[in-house]
């Protein structure tokens, strides 16, 4: 018998008090700007055991404007932005270059918190890009080597073979360059925080970019 989907999902809760707490959240206390109370919240999801509290949805849009949406890691944030990386070649890094502007999302259900952010995404300089690249691990730096990301895979033996190569390589040359990797930083026109709550009255702050600094206001949920 096959698996009835409405069923199982009519099964299912969300924020099940066994493995999620949903803690207050006072938006009057909030810092000024967003990187404070993101870097905040990032600390408190990864002491809560959220699993991967740094993968992020990244939505983009293609020359035609249809969207698309997937999972990548954060690689940092700062003033200048939140950093993620991929080849310029990539489904992605096309679409950046298309359009450079883009959406992040983070969710950590262990607390009931998501973290939406859009903005102009720009590409950091070569250096930067190869520097990130390998302060991260050999796994890292042989998929990178082994490239192609997007394009169209023959078989998965292919892909064995690719890999293997790639992989020895990094092994034998750790600083090995990847021209097309790049390091890309959203800088965030608005951030909103979201809390989860009980009763449904989930807390939603947003923060704008404003000429001065940022502005906030809160969000019916």
């Amino acid at each position: 018998m096959g698996t009835d989907l409405h069923e199982l999902l009519r099964s299912l809760r969300v924020w099940a008090p066994e493995v999620t707490e949903l803690p207050a959240f006072d938006p009057s206390e909030a810092p000024g700007a967003p990187l404070e109370l993101f870097t905040r919240w990032f600390a408190e999801a990864v002491a809560a055991g959220q699993t991967e509290p740094h993968t992020m949805s990244l939505a983009t849009a293609d020359a035609d404007g249809l969207p698309d949406v997937r999972i990548v890691t954060l690689h940092g944030a700062d003033a200048g932005g939140w950093a993620f990386a991929t080849h310029a070649h990539s489904r992605k890094g096309t679409q950046l270059d298309a359009r450079p502007y883009a959406a992040l999302a983070f969710y950590w259900p262990v607390l009931g918190r998501q973290v939406r952010l859009r903005g102009p995404v720009e590409q950091a300089p070569a250096e930067e890009s190869q520097a990130d690249l390998h302060a991260r691990s050999t796994a890292a730096l042989a998929a990178a080597l082994t490239g192609r990301q997007s394009g169209v895979l023959g078989s998965l033996e292919e892909l064995v073979r690719a890999s293997e190569a790639a992989w020895e390589r990094a092994e034998r040359e750790p600083d090995a360059p990847v021209e097309s990797w790049t390091l890309y930083r959203l800088r965030p026109d608005e951030v909103e925080f979201f809390q989860g709550d009980e009763r449904r009255r989930h807390v939603r702050l947003r923060y704008r970019r404003t000429g001065e600094g940022w502005s906030r206001e809160l969000l019916w949920p």
